[in-house]
């Protein structure tokens, strides 16, 4: 991105997926209300007249949500607000509400408490990479529409449980810990899996911007402690854990093993291709080799495409899939939803798919194949270099012969016995690395390939590999 003089918004908060900063340090309440003039003056181009907003748990959300309204109505847009809800409630309205398909979610995610930020949805599509740049661009320029919109208020909280609980029925009672972090998932989570017929013991249900308990990140093992002790004490068939908005879920089985949401994606993809043969299935290239097997298997198209939330919804609008995934737990229901990411929805389906089971959901889920992977493993580089890394060890690394090399995020490698993926990090300054071997000889030696290439371009990076 390249920084415009004298601009009164710091370029760093727009960034590929969203814009996320901390609050009263690099986004403070005027420059949010300039983001809502330039998000405003967007919609306009666009024809879009109305935009929703909500905001969820955190502390700053209220007046955040207050300046990027002024910001957004002084662009001569229209504001339905709809208060504090999960971001997945936001992308419902913009498509049951009549008259917009635009949206803006005041939301920091599973950031820590002191951040905030914004997901942005005009005329359908979700913005990144370019669309968030263009922004910043119309505010350091000035390019910003004037007007007077209208505010009103509306609630879709019990519109969002009815349309899911009109679709989903478990077919014998589960029992589920569910687990919210203090996230905004708080109030609807617990409530629909109770609603759907399920025993449901809720953990930390309390929305708290401080989250005191755990960080709302159920991506990490150290974030899913309190839900695995509560699962085996209770006898729990299931727990669940949203993050702090609620677009992404984690899920723990009986004997408190994570399942990750490339597995959780076989169990998606099974189910969903039951009903409709041939369909098309993506997933990011964080994800294991052996879910484009199970997709093939039961009969559908796997298709890997880039990680990000936006980008993975419109390479499903462009090619018509049915579902997709990432490996962050971010899964995308079109067939009988949206299309959107929701970690609310996604938990009703999978207490739909348990509940057809004659087995637990430890032997459910080892019925898929199992590799042995590594977690996420990052290297500290710079933001200005971390891409031509990666352009350079995509270009000139030796993976062997043996290697099929994948380029359209990063570089994907895989081998008959294995993968490895190194990336550069959107967010932050970091390569994002991950590998997996059918066994630890085959493991070692794909991380050792990896190694090596990296020393090769550069010989002063420090890898933990």
């Amino acid at each position: 991105m390249s920084p415009v003089k004298n601009s009164p918004v710091p370029a760093s908060i727009f960034r590929a997926y969203d814009i996320r900063g901390i609050v009263d340090d690099t986004l403070t309440e005027e420059t949010v209300e300039l983001i809502g003039r330039a998000i405003g003056s967007e919609a306009a181009a666009r024809h879009e007249s109305t935009v929703v907003v909500a905001r969820d748990g955190r502390l700053s959300g209220p007046r955040l949500s207050e300046a990027l309204t002024r910001g957004l109505t002084a662009a001569g847009r229209d504001v339905i607000d709809i208060g504090m809800v999960p971001t997945p409630v936001l992308y419902f309205a913009t498509h049951v509400l009549e008259g917009t398909a635009s949206g803006v979610m005041v939301t920091g995610s599973h950031n820590p408490p002191d951040y905030n930020g914004f997901k942005i949805v005009l005329g359908g599509e979700t913005l990144s990479g370019e669309a968030i740049t263009a922004l910043y661009r119309r505010i350091a320029s000035g390019d910003l529409s004037e007007g007077q919109g209208s505010v009103r208020q509306d609630d879709l909280r019990d519109a969002y449980l009815e349309r899911i609980l009109g679709d989903i029925t478990l077919e014998r009672p589960i029992k589920a810990v569910v687990d919210c972090g203090n996230g905004v998932a708080g109030e609807l989570g617990p409530k629909l899996i109770e609603r759907l017929g399920a025993d449901t013991i809720p953990l930390f249900a309390e929305i708290d911007g401080t989250f005191p308990n755990h960080h709302p990140d159920p991506g990490k093992l150290e974030n899913l402690q309190d839900l695995i002790r509560e699962v085996k004490a209770s006898g729990a068939d299931i727990g669940l854990a949203f993050d702090g908005d609620g677009d992404r879920l984690g899920v723990v089985t009986p004997t408190g093993k994570l399942i990750y949401p490339d597995h959780l994606m076989m169990a998606f993809a099974e189910d969903m291709l039951s009903r409709n043969p041939g369909a098309k299935v993506i997933f990011d290239v964080k994800c294991t080799g052996n879910l484009a097997r199970v997709i093939d298997d039961a009969g559908g198209e796997p298709e890997m495409w880039r990680t990000g939330h936006s980008l993975i919804k419109a390479r499903m609008k462009e090619t018509g899939a049915l579902l997709a995934g990432e490996m962050s737990g971010h899964i995308f229901f079109q067939e009988r939803w949206y299309g959107f990411d929701d970690g609310i929805y996604g938990a009703a389906r999978l207490l739909e798919i348990l509940s057809k089971q004659d087995k637990d959901a430890d032997a459910f889920f080892a019925r898929y194949p199992q590799d042995i992977g590594t977690p996420e493993i990052n290297i500290q580089v710079t933001d200005e270099t971390k891409f031509d890394l990666v352009e350079r060890l995509a270009r000139e690394g030796d993976f062997g012969e043996d290697g099929v090399k994948t380029t359209l995020d990063g570089i994907r490698v895989d081998y008959a016995d294995g993968w490895g993926l190194c990336r550069a990090s959107n967010t932050t300054p970091v390569l994002v690395l991950r590998f997996e071997g059918k066994s630890n000889e085959a493991l070692a030696r794909i991380r050792a390939r990896f190694a090596d290439a990296l020393k090769q371009i550069d010989p002063a990076l420090t890898l933990p590999l």
